[in-house]
């Protein structure tokens, strides 16, 4: 048989079966909380496999196999950044965060600051995980390009219509679903079937270290530098993205969120490591890959399609697809959250109207609008991924502007009772300004194009900026007012366990 007629065959089976995870997700969706958070009542095993695959996306995937290609072992550490936010953030604040009962970043800061001036975070939020969505579904649509020979656009569109048809039925529900047969396939695709073909077609450790240059084997072989732009950026940013605290909000415990986590967090750490041992295996076993010209991303591919047996190899582009579509599927209901809760009520009241997008007297109704939202959304993100040649661009802009405008303000407002609402607006609009203005200043100055957007300096500056005004503003302003502060405590305390609703005020 065929070996591409088998792999197809196999892609094909992983996409129905995801529509009708978002068919049975339906069943289950009832109202506002499951649709958006599954009810928040995600046990350890669910949790942990759902919060595993959101952060496991292609550039985790299919790019930490690349990187292992291209640096060795160091490779690794992009997804050991990865890992160390999802640990830090379960260990420190997801117990925390889970009681809240919110569903969004931005209630968040309202509950603590009192201030409807921290509503602007929900724009930045947006953006972030819009971006986040159009991103992943260009690269699974790669995959689809290779497997089928469709057009790109084509490819773009199919792939992203399955995962907007699951997310949109069920929600949440549907989207954890998907997650688990994502996170089996990834974790059978990676540590099961390319780890093992791969060394062994390389002649294990001891072959590879014969046969490569000892910089291979360097921990830090990638630069120190881009290690530190790593955990800086992406360790960072996994502590408030809206895609990543929406996981959080979904756990049935404070204890769940926290170690369920923390194992998602050391899984991750172990994914990174044995993506780069495959990247490094297949630089002895395929030398040839022109990553230069074809970039990085191809090793994957051509792993799957020449160091494995038939069959197998499907069940690995069936893996890259999972970790790609979880990617898009998480980020997808997150924008929708944050555009319906946050994003809407805002501008509204620009022109002087208030909405309140809650609705639980007619669950059916606010799950019928919630659907509509993440429609909407993602026909966007996929018009975005189509219309766009470089989303990664729009990407690195929204998350520098995500860590070095708003990090300081969500963090400061968990672990500093001082920190003020004036505060931590002020910082938000700083840092978010820094952050630009040094990206501007530098694409200006630049060499080459988007040099300046894809430096290291703006986030640096930014956050710099962004912690001192929030210090500074905090100790020169009146503290939080003790009501407001009463009622954060008592949240904290996990003792007023009432949802704060999808709407346009957060008393």
């Amino acid at each position: 048989m065929d070996a591409s007629f088998v792999n197809i065959a196999i892609v094909v089976v992983y996409l129905a079966a995801m529509l009708a995870f978002g068919w049975w997700g339906k069943s289950r969706t009832k109202n506002n909380s499951d649709f958006l958070v599954a009810g928040r009542r995600l046990g350890p095993f669910l949790y942990t496999g759902t919060m595993a695959a959101v952060v496991l996306g292609g550039a985790s995937t299919v790019g930490g196999v690349g990187l292992g290609y291209k640096f060795g072992i160091s490779g690794m550490w992009l997804v050991v950044a990865i890992g160390a936010g999802v640990l830090l953030l379960s260990l420190l604040f997801a117990g925390t965060i889970q009681k809240l009962k919110i569903y969004t970043v931005s209630q968040m800061l309202s509950l603590r600051y009192g201030s409807q001036a921290t509503r602007t975070s929900g724009i930045v939020m947006l953006a972030y995980t819009l971006m986040l969505c159009a991103t992943s579904t260009g690269a699974y649509a790669t995959i689809f390009v290779v497997l089928f020979g469709w057009d790109r656009a084509l490819a773009i569109a199919i792939g992203g219509a399955i995962v907007l048809v699951y997310s949109t039925i069920g929600g949440m529900w549907s989207i954890t679903l998907a997650d688990q047969v994502q996170f089996v396939i990834k974790t059978v695709g990676i540590f099961f079937l390319m780890l093992p073909f791969t060394l062994n077609a390389a002649g294990g450790l001891d072959g590879i270290r014969s046969r490569v240059e000892a910089s291979f084997f360097r921990i830090d072989g990638i630069g120190v530098e881009t290690i530190i732009t790593y955990f800086v950026v992406y360790t960072l940013g996994l502590l408030i993205g809206q895609d990543i605290w929406q996981r959080v909000f979904t756990a049935k415990t404070p204890r769940v969120a926290r170690w369920g986590g923390a194992t998602a967090g050391i899984y991750c750490i172990l994914y990174g490591a044995a993506g780069a041992l495959i990247g490094l295996g297949a630089r002895v076993a395929l030398p040839n890959i022109d990553v230069a010209t074809q970039g990085k991303d191809v090793v994957y591919a051509e792993v799957a399609q020449n160091l494995l047996p038939i069959g197998i190899g499907g069940l690995v582009l069936a893996a890259a697809v999972a970790a790609m579509m979880s990617t898009a599927s998480g980020a997808l209901i997150a924008a929708a959250t944050v555009a319906r809760a946050d994003v809407l009520p805002f501008v509204a009241g620009w022109f002087g109207k208030t909405i309140n997008t809650d609705d639980s007297d007619n669950p059916e109704h606010d799950v019928k609008a919630n659907r509509m939202w993440v429609l909407g959304l993602g026909i966007v993100a996929i018009l975005i991924a189509i219309i766009t040649k470089d989303v990664v661009a729009a990407l690195t802009i929204a998350y520098d502007i995500l860590v070095g405008g708003l990090l300081v303000a969500i963090l400061g407002g968990l672990i500093w009772k001082r920190g003020t609402g004036i505060a931590a607006a002020a910082s938000m609009g700083v840092g978010s300004v820094v952050t630009l203005g040094t990206m501007i200043i530098l694409e200006i100055n630049a060499k080459e194009p988007l040099e300046g957007v894809f430096a290291n300096e703006p986030v640096y500056y930014g956050l710099l900026a962004s912690a001192v005004v929030y210090v500074a503003v905090s100790l020169l302003t009146k503290p939080t007012d003790p009501a407001v502060m009463s009622r954060w405590y008592r949240r904290v305390a996990g003792k007023d366990t009432e949802e704060v609703p999808v709407s346009a005020t957060v008393r």
